[in-house]
């Protein structure tokens, strides 16, 4: 079916033809630029009705969707004691026990998403290289992004997704990149191949090694945090000996490929030389991680991650950041500090 032609959802019935272009074009003006209808016309040279009815068309053939929402609620009082506790620059809980109805009918992955949107919105400046480990979370999350500053953003491992060299598996990538009008630097490849030297190849090839070559370059970076369990990116490649053996050396959470155990120290794989991804130094020297994680069962994946040395802010919900703190003193980081990084970018 011709794009013009595609069916009205609402409906059942086809919408009239319209220049896709020109109705992109006109949205995009409208609802990014904060042009008026008016101001619109003259410059393009036509009538504000016209500009009013590509407008129209352009929501009935879904160029434009809209997704009215409730703003996640954030617990001013948890989020504080979270930044004390762990020495964080930022921490956001979300606090969905304020709406009953809500806490029972919505996963978690939503709201963290939209708060998460959020503060990666407030936090980057224009010139920023963004890093972001693709997987749900952020799938959700860069749905949620609007519009950010001109900045580059780089995919900071493979994919256990199901066909890692689609686009799909590199979506949020080139979203997010979209949202800031920049390049998006990405790794079409699986987080673990089979074995050391097709990995190497792989590194190799101009386009896996132009985006490795920026990770030094990253200001702020996006990355969920798994616990070492299914659902898990790390975790999900493995076999199931490797799962074991890997459990049975402590591993608790995993973040960007990286294994910890639950004082967040990093967890030695045979794996390593067969992923693509960022090393531990290399996220450490990041100004600004974000990691992003919450729902059921993640406590002990949250405290190794802010054991590692590895963040500087967290967002998760209030029912997680509780347990948290109140799993009794946090022990010593079991990560390498986090060295004295240069300042983002302003």
């Amino acid at each position: 079916m011709a794009q013009g032609q595609e069916q009205d959802q609402g409906t059942g019935t086809a919408p009239p033809p319209v220049d896709i272009l020109l109705a992109a074009t006109v949205a995009r003006r409208f609802y990014l630029g904060q042009q008026s209808k008016v101001e619109i016309g003259n410059a393009l040279g036509i009538s504000r009705f016209k500009v009013a009815r590509l407008l129209d068309a352009a929501v009935a053939h879904r160029i434009v969707r809209i997704d009215i929402s409730v703003p996640a609620q954030m617990d001013t009082v948890l989020s504080r004691r979270m930044r004390e506790r762990f020495a964080l620059r930022h921490a956001v809980v979300v606090d969905l026990a304020r709406d009953g109805a809500r806490a029972e009918a919505a996963p978690v992955l939503p709201w963290l998403a939209e708060a998460g949107a959020r503060l990666v919105t407030e936090l980057a400046r224009a010139g920023d290289v963004i890093g972001l480990a693709c997987g749900p979370v952020t799938d959700a999350l860069t749905s949620a992004v609007d519009r950010l500053p001109a900045c580059e953003v780089v995919q900071l491992a493979g994919t256990a997704a199901p066909d890692p060299f689609g686009e799909e598996a590199v979506a949020p990538v080139r979203r997010l990149a979209a949202a800031a009008d920049g390049r998006a630097f990405t790794l079409h490849t699986p987080l673990v191949l089979p074995n050391a030297l097709t990995a190497s190849i792989l590194a190799r090839q101009p386009s896996i090694a132009d985006t490795l070559q920026r990770f030094a370059r990253v200001t702020r970076a996006v990355v969920p945090i798994g616990g070492w369990e299914a659902g898990s990116a790390l975790y999900d490649a493995s076999t199931p000996h490797e799962r074991a053996v890997y459990r049975s050396l402590g591993a608790r959470a995993e973040i960007c490929g990286l294994v910890l155990d639950e004082d967040g120290r990093t967890v030695p794989t045979d794996m390593n030389d067969r992923m693509i991804c960022v090393d531990a130094d290399t996220l450490r020297a990041v100004p600004e991680v974000i990691g992003v994680t919450g729902g059921p069962g993640t406590r002990t994946a949250l405290a190794a991650a802010l054991r590692s040395g590895c963040l500087t802010g967290v967002v998760t919900d209030a029912e997680t950041a509780a347990q948290v703190l109140h799993s009794g003193e946090p022990r010593p980081r079991g990560g390498t500090p986090r060295p004295e990084a240069r300042p983002p970018a302003r």
